[in-house]
C-alpha cells in the first residue's frame, strides 16, 4: 500500500528570517512606530503578517493578560516570501489585509528583489523605487540586499 507524503508545513527559510530581521532593524530606528513580528490580527480565523507596524503608542502589552488576536489593524503589514510560498497566495493575503483595514501592505519577493505594494486605494502593483515610505514609515529595501554583493 502506498502512502501519500505528509504535507509540507510552510516553514520560513534562511533568506526569509534574514530579511525580516533586517527590515525590523530599520523599523526599530524609527521611534514613532511599533513593529511587531508574527502578530495575529482578528481577521477571519486569524491572519498573521510577518511584520505589523503601528504608531508607537497604539498597543501596549499587558503581561498579566495576553491577547491572541488583535482587533486594531496596523498602518502597514509586511510579508516576505519564503522559498516554499506562492506569490499569488501572498498577494491574495495582502488584499484580505487591506480589505480588513490595514492601510498598506508590502510584499517582498527576494529572488527578483521586487516589492509589491497594495493599498486601500490601489490593487497590488510593483514598486518603482525600492525605498518605500508610507504613513511616516520608511524601508530601504535595496539596502537589505547589500550583503549579497561579491566580496561581502
Amino acid at each position: 500500500m502506498l502512502s501519500s507524503p505528509a504535507p509540507v508545513d510552510e516553514m520560513p527559510s534562511l533568506n526569509h528570517s534574514y530579511l525580516c530581521t533586517q527590515i525590523l532593524r530599520q523599523l526599530l530606528q524609527n521611534p514613532d512606530c511599533l513593529a511587531l513580528i508574527e502578530l495575529t490580527l482578528d481577521i477571519d480565523r486569524g491572519l498573521t503578517p510577518d511584520i505589523s507596524v503601528y504608531p508607537s503608542t497604539a498597543l501596549q502589552p499587558d503581561f498579566l493578560e495576553d491577547v491572541t488576536r488583535v482587533s486594531q489593524m496596523p498602518l502597514l503589514a509586511i510579508e516576505v516570501i519564503s522559498a516554499n510560498q506562492n506569490i499569488q497566495d501572498l498577494l491574495h493575503k495582502a488584499k484580505r489585509l487591506v480589505a480588513a483595514g490595514v492601510k498598506t501592505v508590502w510584499v517582498l519577493e527576494p529572488y527578483g528583489r521586487t516589492v509589491f505594494v497594495t493599498t486601500t486605494d490601489h490593487p497590488p502593483a510593483i514598486a518603482q523605487d525600492l525605498r518605500l515610505e508610507t504613513h511616516g514609515i520608511t524601508i530601504d529595501f535595496a539596502a537589505l540586499f547589500q550583503s549579497d554583493r561579491p566580496g561581502h
